[in-house]
């Protein structure tokens, strides 16, 4: 078990090498990663359920699996930060998706994976990177949850809002089954079994391995996605990877403009930041090759899968960016104190 921990510790520590070596060694050999994209079966509602399904089912377990009791009465007490993190999450991204395929001109279907990304909840790696950069761990797991809570509600509904203009039919029911089968249910039950032998010593163990593998799946999706849609990163033109740049990158701008604006501290203003600009992309990608809404529309994909690459990648070096700059104050303290005495005896004189 101390071998398995110190496992998920290097996995913990090192995402960003973890997914890009995942990346690189599927975009030269997409067979090794065909297998993520099995198809198992087909819903009711004719969503197609694959290996990558049940993999981001067990992403999604694995967060479960950390959620207490406690974390829903810290939701009780902080309401009105939780209140700002979800308003943020389906009005910065979703919005500044739309502008984008306006500015950019993008092509219908292309636009649709985009607007599909920026509608979606936060990813489940983006606690993660809250923990890695020093941010505010408790904040970042429930406006994960309440994001992904409400993402069956405001999921369909931003998508069918925001994509009416274009020649594409919308509707909420499978994308609403779809989070249901793969978000909503392993979350609880990982809530659940969290809530009935959380005080085992046993279990506790068990739950420090967690992490490792849900860097493991998040590399798996990642290699099942360019395993899919590799080949087309490079043939849809660079557009898209201008696209996903910009709206993954002004979403961490303005997520943390929003905790600035509001007051929040140093840690809330790092988590709100990479919560709005990380999304669950590897979501949208599931819905984009899964749910019967998408099947005439094989280029939503790509761009979601792009996403569902670069936003891994970028969060990792964020979170990494910031726990160098800690890194740097607690290497130089009186250094950083006169600094900011300098500073502030400067704006006196001013």
């Amino acid at each position: 078990m101390k071998a398995l921990q110190k496992v998920s510790k290097f996995l913990s520590n090192y995402t960003s090498i973890v997914v890009i070596a995942i990346a690189v060694v599927t975009f030269l050999a997409p067979i090794l990663m065909q297998w993520v994209n099995f198809q198992l079966f087909t819903d009711p509602v004719g969503n197609r359920f694959t290996s990558q399904s049940i993999i981001l089912g067990v992403i999604m377990f694995s967060m479960g699996l950390t959620l207490t009791t406690q974390d829903f009465k810290i939701l009780a007490q902080r309401p009105f930060d939780i209140c700002i993190g979800a308003a943020a999450q389906y009005l910065i991204m979703p919005f500044l998706a739309f502008a984008l395929t306006k500015a950019l001109h993008l092509p219908d279907a292309i636009a649709l994976g985009l607007i599909l990304v920026g509608c979606c909840p936060g990813g489940v790696s983006s606690n993660i990177m809250s923990y890695l950069c020093g941010g505010d761990v408790a904040f970042s797991v429930g406006m994960t949850t309440v994001s992904t809570l409400l993402s069956p509600l405001m999921t369909p509904l931003m998508v069918s809002l925001l994509a009416s203009g274009a020649t594409i039919s919308i509707k909420g029911l499978p994308m609403f089954v779809s989070i249901i089968e793969t978000v909503i249910i392993p979350i609880a039950i990982g809530f659940v079994i969290n809530y009935l032998f959380g005080a085992k010593k046993t279990f506790q163990e068990i739950q420090k391995i967690m992490p490792g593998i849900a860097v493991l799946g998040l590399a798996c999706v990642v290699g099942g996605v360019i395993s899919s849609q590799g080949t087309k990163f490079f043939t849809s033109g660079v557009v898209i990877f201008a696209a996903v740049l910009l709206h993954n990158g002004l979403g961490y701008l303005l997520g943390y403009g929003a905790g600035k604006l509001t007051g929040m501290s140093v840690a809330k203003k790092r988590t709100i930041s990479i919560e709005v600009g990380m999304q669950n992309a590897g979501l949208a990608t599931n819905l984009a090759t899964t749910s019967a809404q998408f099947a005439n529309t094989p280029e939503s994909a790509v761009i979601c899968a792009v996403s569902c690459v670069w936003h891994s990648i970028s969060g990792t070096l964020l979170a990494g960016f910031f726990a160098e700059l800690d890194k740097k104050k607690a290497e130089n303290p009186l250094k950083h104190h006169l600094n900011q005495q300098h500073i502030a005896d400067r704006s006196c004189r001013d």
